[in-house]
C-alpha cells in the first residue's frame, strides 16, 4: 500500500501534524508532498490519498492551497480513496471552524473521490463548520485544534490513524 499526504503549511503545525502521520505509517507506506512543492496532478499517481488542510481567517484556504486551488477543478479522482486532516481554531474562528477541509472535501468528491476517515464531533465547541458530515454528528476528516486543544492532538491523531488504516485496507 502507498499513500500520499499532501499538506499546505504556513507556520508549520500542518506540516508538523503531516509529519507525524507519516511517522505512524512510516515512510515506505506513506509519501509527504508539500503542495507548494509538487504539480497538482501529482495527486492523480495515488490510489490513496490524505489531503491535510488548515482554515485560515475567516473560513479561507492556506494559501499554498489557495494557489493551486482551480487546478484541483481538472483532477480525475475516479477510484481514489481519500482521507482529511483539517486544522482550525474553534474559538478564535468558531464560525468557520474546519471550514477549508469541508470546502476540499467537496472539491474532491465532485471530482469523483470516495472519502474515508470521517471524525466524530464530539469535544469540540464552534458554531459552524462546512466540515461537518450530512448528519452533522461527524467532520468529514480529522478535527485537529493546535491552538486551543494541542493536548488533546496526539490521542485523536493515533485514534484516526488506527481508523483510516483499516478503512483504507477495505477500500
Amino acid at each position: 500500500m502507498s499513500i500520499a499526504l499532501f499538506y499546505g503549511s504556513t507556520t508549520g503545525n500542518t506540516g508538523d501534524i503531516a509529519a507525524k502521520v507519516q511517522d505512524y505509517f512510516g515512510q515506505d507506506e506513506l509519501q509527504l508532498f508539500d503542495v507548494k512543492d509538487c504539480a497538482p496532478g501529482t495527486i492523480e499517481a495515488f490510489g490513496q490519498l490524505i489531503f491535510a488542510i488548515p482554515t485560515w481567517d475567516y473560513g479561507e484556504v492556506q494559501e499554498d492551497w489557495f494557489e493551486i486551488w482551480q487546478e484541483l477543478d481538472s483532477l480525475d479522482m475516479q477510484g481514489k480513496t481519500v482521507a482529511f486532516i483539517g486544522l482550525g481554531d474553534q474559538y478564535g474562528y468558531a464560525e468557520w471552524f474546519l471550514d477549508a477541509m469541508g470546502m476540499l472535501h467537496d472539491k474532491m468528491v465532485a471530482r469523483g473521490a470516495t472519502v474515508i476517515g470521517h471524525w466524530p464531533n464530539e469535544g469540540y465547541e464552534f458554531d459552524a463548520s462546512k466540515a461537518l458530515t450530512a448528519d452533522g454528528r461527524h467532520f468529514v476528516g480529522l478535527a485537529l485544534d493546535e491552538d486551543c486543544q494541542r493536548e488533546l492532538t496526539e490521542d485523536r491523531l493515533d485514534a484516526w490513524c488506527a481508523q483510516v488504516i483499516v478503512e483504507f485496507a477495505a477500500a
